[in-house]
């Protein structure tokens, strides 16, 4: 039988037992602290679709996003490395007070960072005079943005012998305060970070050798082969740049050929592939965000009406020549839209067509496997997709490498059609249907002097529409103002 207790030891176990817990209250309650300062995974929700959209994750912050405050005071410590004042020199579009622009979100991993999501390449401006406030649209080209200037000042930065913890964290500290904790975070996040971005310009080298890619465009696919599979393309000069191509009304092309070949015919797997491209990985993904967006362009997003005057006489004419012309290949609906012409009838630069290989497309079928969403639709094809013309005022410029400024200009042979233009700038032509393209510098901004005899940029072929006489070419393009 246990004898009893004395009052001493019955003393000493309940301090025990206070003690106990009292370090357990401090423990829960530390870690919950930490749990909400340095959550592991956890983005920024928005609730409008369209504020989702612009500023939503979709899982690129993980692997590849930028600490929040890194990427904030770049500027302060690089600024000879800008091609302006700020991130809006490369074409970024910023809403008023948002602190990020349109396209990069947020989301804590540990600390706060920056990811691009799917607005950085399908959200652009217009403006209606040089000194017009630009309107935003969802789902068009990203017409101002120089994606790869951006990237380039982002490798730049880590590159430079003063981009250092002490440094970095010195310039943190003048925009915000800092505790001992976070100063040791940040500190191993300039380690981190520098390593990504110093592995990015090792893979995405080759682009010294062909030429820059200009605001609006990017080459979808090379960066694919160093960055996804380590390809070497010592042997592989092509260039496979294009322009960034709109992303509303996405209902009536299921079933098409998707991309500018038509390499693949499943929304799903273009929506991966380019949330890829954007920056996430097969285990970073966020599956609820990216649904949540396919939803939305296929049932909500559609293309924005033209929103200057229209001569309606003129463009009753143009749909008559629209319809013996052009409504074959590009109409929903009609037999060839979504469908590929081969290179040797369409005529345009076959450079991107060249790009896509048949062992790259192989390879693409390997990505996201152990994944439901593994790709099965990749392949090669012989010339590019016939695409729909929805919205299509608001898509300049034009062909698949966007090497035409305008409507207009499309229907002129390619001898006649504008041999350098520049890009970036946002006004635009009414008569023309595109933006002007003849300012090289606005208030100190310079824009991109686009060069049509450069590999990749070739104006050439789609000759459709080039023999209707004067006066039947200005009917359609203002009967296509209305598509």
């Amino acid at each position: 039988m246990t004898e009893p207790l004395t009052p001493i030891e019955q003393g000493t176990r309940s301090m025990a037992a206070r003690v106990v817990v009292v370090i357990v209250m401090v423990v829960y309650v530390l870690g919950l602290f930490l749990y909400r300062r340095f959550n592991p995974n956890f983005p920024v929700v928005y609730t409008p679709i369209e504020d989702h959209f612009k500023y939503g994750s979709i899982g690129s912050e993980a692997a590849n996003g930028i600490p929040y405050w890194i990427w904030k005071v770049l500027p302060d410590m690089f600024p000879e490395k800008l091609p302006g004042k700020g991130y809006a020199s490369f074409g970024l579009v910023f809403e008023p007070g948002q602190e990020i622009p349109i396209g990069l979100a947020k989301r804590r991993v540990t600390i706060d960072r920056l990811g691009m999501n799917c607005a950085i390449c399908h959200t652009g401006t217009v403006r209606d005079t040089p000194g017009s406030t630009p309107r935003i649209y969802l789902g068009m080209p990203a017409n101002t943005f120089d994606l790869q200037s951006y990237l380039r000042f982002l490798m730049a930065c880590v590159s430079d012998g003063r981009f250092t913890a002490d440094n970095v964290v010195r310039a943190i500290k003048a925009r915000k305060s800092l505790d001992p904790l976070e100063t040791f975070v940040y500190q191993q996040a300039v380690y981190q970070t520098r390593e990504v971005l110093l592995e990015r310009a090792r893979q995405t080298s080759f682009m010294a050798s062909r030429p820059d890619w200009g605001p609006g465009r990017v080459d979808t696919f090379n960066p694919y082969k160093t960055v996804q599979f380590d390809f070497s393309l010592d042997n592989d000069h092509t260039v496979g740049t294009t322009d960034l191509p709109s992303i509303w009304n996405q209902t009536p092309r299921v079933g098409m050929q998707l991309h500018w070949d038509g390499d693949n015919d499943s929304l799903a797997e273009r929506d991966k592939s380019a949330a890829l491209g954007a920056g996430v990985t097969p285990v970073t993904i966020d599956i609820k965000s990216m649904t949540r967006i396919e939803d939305w362009l296929l049932n909500g997003l559609q293309a924005p009406k033209y929103p200057y005057e229209i001569d309606d006489n003129l463009a009753a004419q143009g749909a008559a020549v629209y319809k013996s012309h052009c409504a074959g290949c590009h109409d929903f609906g009609s037999p060839y839209v979504g469908r590929v012409t081969p290179i040797g009838e369409i005529g345009t630069d076959r450079e991107r067509l060249d790009s896509f290989t048949y062992e790259f497309a192989s390879n693409m079928n390997l990505l996201y496997t152990g994944y439901p969403w593994r790709f099965t639709h990749f392949r090669k094809t012989g010339g590019y997709a016939n695409m729909p013309l929805d919205g299509v005022w608001l898509r300049a410029p034009y062909l698949h490498n966007g090497s035409v400024p305008t409507l207009r200009d499309l229907l002129e042979a390619p001898d006649v059609r504008p041999k350098t233009f520049y890009r970036g700038y946002d006004v635009y032509d009414r008569n023309k249907a595109g933006f002007i393209s003849d300012v090289a510098q606005e208030n100190g901004k310079k824009y991109f002097l686009y060069n049509t005899t450069l590999p990749g940029n070739h104006n050439s072929g789609h000759l459709y529409g080039t023999d209707l006489s004067p006066a039947e070419k200005e009917a359609l393009v203002e009967y296509m103002k209305k598509l």
